[in-house]
C-alpha cells in the first residue's frame, strides 16, 4: 500500500492505483510506520509525498463506505483518530514535506496533500472536499484548512464541495507551484532539495512555531518567538552558518 525511496530527500507513495489509492487502514498504517522510520533516519533532509496511478487518492476507502452506517459508535471513532493521527503526525512532521498532487485530491485525500508544508499540483489535478455531497462532514480536514485559506473561503470549499483546478488552488493557498503534467514530482522533488539545503534545527524550529501561533495571542505569541530566537542561537547549526558566511563558503549543515 505505500512505497518508499529512501535518499537524502525520501520519497514515500501511495500505491494502491487500482482503487484511487484510498485512505484506507492499511495505506493509513503504511504511511504512519513510513515517516516514523525516515524520521530516525538522520540522512533523510526532507520528505516528498506522492502517489501511484493517476489519483493522488479519492479519499475514502469504498469498502469502508459500504458499512460506515452498519459500524458502531467505537468503531467509527477509531477510524476517525486513524485519520487523525496521519493527519497530526504529517502537519507536525519535523522534516519539511512535499506533496506531489499528480491528479484528483479528493476529500481525506486533499486533507493529506494539504497538511504537508508545501504542495506542488500538476496542471488538470484537481483538489476538494467534497464530503457534504454524500451527507459526510470535512471534520478533520477542517482543521487544516482554516488554518490554510481562513474561515470565509474555508465555507466556499466546505459548503459547495466544489473541485478547483490547480491555478484556482494556487490563488487560495491551497498549492504552492503549478507544474506542467507529468513534471509534479520532478518539481516537488526539487523544491524539497532546495528546502533541506537550509539549516535542519531552523527547519524543525520554523516549523513548531507556525504550527503554534495560530492558535495564541499576540503577546503569548511574541514570548513564544523570543525564546525560539535565543534557544536557536546556542545551536551548532546557527555556528556553522556564521562561520560559513564569514568564509565566504557554503555552510555544512
Amino acid at each position: 500500500m505505500v512505497q518508499v525511496e529512501e535518499g537524502r530527500v525520501a520519497k514515500v507513495f501511495l500505491n494502491d492505483p487500482d482503487r484511487r489509492n484510498p485512505l484506507s487502514p492499511p495505506l493509513v498504517e503504511g504511511l504512519l510506520e513510513a515517516l516514523e522510520a525516515l524520521e530516525g533516519d538522520k540522512g533523510v533532509r526532507a520528505v516528498v509525498l506522492g502517489a501511484r496511478g493517476p489519483a493522488f487518492s479519492a479519499g475514502a476507502d469504498l469498502a469502508f463506505l459500504e458499512r460506515v452506517t452498519e459500524m458502531g459508535a467505537e468503531e467509527n471513532y477509531a477510524h476517525s483518530l486513524s485519520l487523525l493521527r496521519l493527519f497530526h503526525r504529517v502537519y507536525t512532521y519535523p522534516k519539511p514535506t512535499v506533496a506531489a498532487v499528480q491528479g484528483p485530491a479528493v476529500a481525506g485525500g486533499a486533507g493529506l496533500a494539504l497538511a504537508c508544508d508545501l504542495v506542488v499540483m500538476e496542471e488538470g489535478a484537481r483538489i476538494g472536499f467534497t464530503e457534504v455531497k454524500i451527507g459526510f462532514v470535512a471534520a478533520l480536514v477542517s482543521v487544516l484548512l482554516v488554518r490554510a485559506v481562513g474561515e470565509k473561503v474555508a465555507k466556499d470549499l466546505l459548503l459547495t464541495g466544489r473541485l478547483l483546478e490547480a491555478e484556482e488552488a494556487k490563488a487560495l493557498g491551497l498549492a504552492n507551484r503549478v507544474v506542467p503534467k507529468g513534471r509534479g514530482l520532478e518539481e516537488a522533488v526539487a523544491l524539497a532539495e532546495g528546502v533541506a539545503e537550509n539549516a535542519p534545527t531552523s527547519l524543525r524550529l520554523t516549523k513548531e512555531l507556525l504550527s503554534a501561533l495560530p492558535g495564541m495571542g499576540l503577546e503569548e505569541g511574541f514570548r513564544l518567538a523570543a525564546l525560539a530566537n535565543a534557544w536557536v542561537r546556542e545551536t551548532g547549526d546557527l555556528k556553522e552558518g556564521i562561520r560559513a558566511f564569514f568564509e565566504k563558503r557554503k555552510p555544512q549543515f
